[in-house]
C-alpha cells in the first residue's frame, strides 16, 4: 500500500470508530436499537470503503474517456453501445465524433458543421454517401484546424451530410493519419 492509501485507510477506520462510539454513548438503554444502526452505519462504512477502493474501476467502467498514455498514443475506451467516440478541436469548437472505419472521409453532421464556423446554407451539396440508411448528398469542406491533444492537423478535407446524422464520423482518412490502429483490450489504440 502506498503511503496516501495508508493515510486514506487511517482516515476511514477513525471515522468508523468515531461513529461506532456516538452509537455505543447514544443508545446506551436501548441495545437492539443500537444493533440496528451500528448496522446500517458498517454497511454504510463498508460501502464507502468499496467506492474508493474501486472508484478507477468505476470510472473507467462507467465514465470512459479518451487519454493520452504519451505524446505518441491516443487510447479511446469502448463506450457502452460498443462505439469508439473521440473529442477533437475542429476550428476551435469541440465536436464529439464516432469513430468509423467504413467511412471514407471525415463527415460532418449539419449541426456539428455550424458549430465549427461553417455556414451550412452555402454548401453545395453535389456529393454523394452510400450509407446504411440509403443515399446521402454530401458537400465538400475544408477543415482550418483539427486538434486533438498534442496533435494539430491544417487543412483537413471533410464532407458535410445533408441528411439526418446524430454525430460526427472519423473516417479513415483520418485514421490514416496514424502509423499504428490497434483495438485491444476495449480500446481503441492510436499511434503516431
Amino acid at each position: 500500500m502506498t503511503g496516501d492509501q495508508i493515510a486514506s485507510f487511517a482516515y476511514l477506520v477513525l471515522l468508523g470508530s468515531a461513529v461506532t462510539g456516538w452509537l455505543f454513548l447514544q443508545s446506551r438503554q436501548s441495545r437492539s436499537k443500537l444493533v440496528q444502526q451500528a448496522a446500517i452505519w458498517g454497511l454504510i462504512f463498508v460501502g464507502v470503503i468499496a467506492a474508493v477502493g474501486l472508484w478507477s474501476d468505476i470510472r473507467r467502467d462507467v465514465l470512459p474517456r479518451q487519454e493520452f498514455v504519451s505524446s505518441q498514443e491516443i487510447r479511446i475506451p469502448r463506450q457502452p453501445d460498443g462505439h469508439y467516440y473521440l473529442s477533437l478541436n475542429v476550428n476551435g469548437a469541440a465536436i464529439r465524433f464516432m469513430v468509423d472505419t467504413g467511412a471514407t472521409q471525415i463527415v460532418l453532421s449539419r449541426s456539428d458543421a455550424q458549430r465549427a464556423g461553417i455556414e451550412v446554407a452555402d454548401l453545395a451539396f453535389l456529393g454523394t454517401a452510400r450509407t446504411a440508411n440509403g443515399t446521402v448528398r454530401t458537400a465538400p469542406v475544408w477543415l482550418q484546424q483539427l486538434t486533438i491533444g498534442p496533435l494539430s492537423f491544417d487543412s483537413i478535407r471533410a464532407v458535410v451530410n445533408e441528411g439526418a446524422l446524430d454525430t460526427s464520423l472519423l473516417g479513415m482518412s483520418f485514421l490514416n493519419q496514424f502509423e499504428n490502429i490497434e483495438i485491444r483490450d476495449s480500446e481503441l489504440i492510436l499511434r503516431y
